[in-house]
């Protein structure tokens, strides 16, 4: 479904009346941060799916649970009801929920195996 803010579609993973799973492209933010224009972000773009999906009026239920940089494209998991983010904040800080990332690197690397250690 074209999302009409961001003008991008909306690639679901996986939805069920709970959580729904999206990929977020690099270069989106996951939250409106007040300098980038309105809608332009992960949040927005699934509120917006929800809404014209269930004809909503207003805006649709969407919990922000996780967040990835703006630079980073994955996987990202939002609540659609209230007892969703309940469940989905209890995973994570239970340790349950696990993010992982993956770096595409051009050239030669110099070692088969390393450790990144410092911010993203």
């Amino acid at each position: 479904m074209e999302i009409r803010r961001m003008k991008t579609e909306l690639q679901i993973l996986y939805e069920d009346n709970h959580v729904i799973g999206v990929i977020k492209p690099p270069g989106l933010l996951s939250q409106p941060d007040g300098r980038t224009p309105a809608g332009s972000d992960m949040l927005s773009a699934v509120n917006d799916y929800l809404r014209v999906k269930y004809h909503k009026p207003g805006n649709a239920f969407v919990g922000l649970v996780h967040r990835l940089d703006r630079n980073v494209g994955g996987t990202m998991l939002f609540a659609k009801t209230s007892k969703g983010a309940s469940r989905l904040s209890a995973e994570l800080r239970e340790g349950r929920f696990r993010k992982g990332y993956f770096a595409l690197a051009e050239g030669t690397i110099r070692k088969p195996a390393g450790v990144l250690v410092h911010a993203l």
